[in-house]
């Protein structure tokens, strides 16, 4: 498979998942559509850094009005890593703590590990 395709591919589909959620108004499945956007924004090479922050941001809005908690700390997660890419330490410890601490409560191992590993990553 050609490389530009993949992410090109991926960004296609999940704003099309994302429109038919808006569509449909499935509220929780836009707020996942959303991170996943963030996430791919996040991964291209070069980062679509503002396009990722946008993303997060809104998935990160949605999630807490629908007291979707896992989602919530995901977003935290994915914005913390983003700030802490781009050298953003203050915002990605903000990002990173409230990720860290929801997973704790939560107890999502799995995540916390990459939170904490995250937060190791900043020092």
């Amino acid at each position: 498979m050609d490389g530009p395709t993949c992410p090109d591919d991926a960004i296609g589909r999940a704003r099309e998942a994302l429109a038919a959620c808006r569509e449909r108004t499935t509220r929780n499945f836009e707020a996942s559509a959303l991170h996943l956007l963030g996430d791919i924004a996040a991964g291209l090479e070069p980062p679509a850094l503002e396009e990722a922050e946008q993303h997060y941001r809104q998935a990160l809005g949605v999630a807490e009005e629908l007291g979707m908690r896992p989602l919530v700390a995901h977003c935290h997660l994915g914005l913390g890593r983003l700030y802490r890419s781009t050298g953003k330490r203050e915002q990605a410890q903000e990002h990173l703590t409230a990720a860290t601490t929801m997973y704790r409560e939560m107890d999502m191992r799995f995540w916390l590990e990459q939170a904490e590993a995250e937060m190791t990553a900043l020092t």
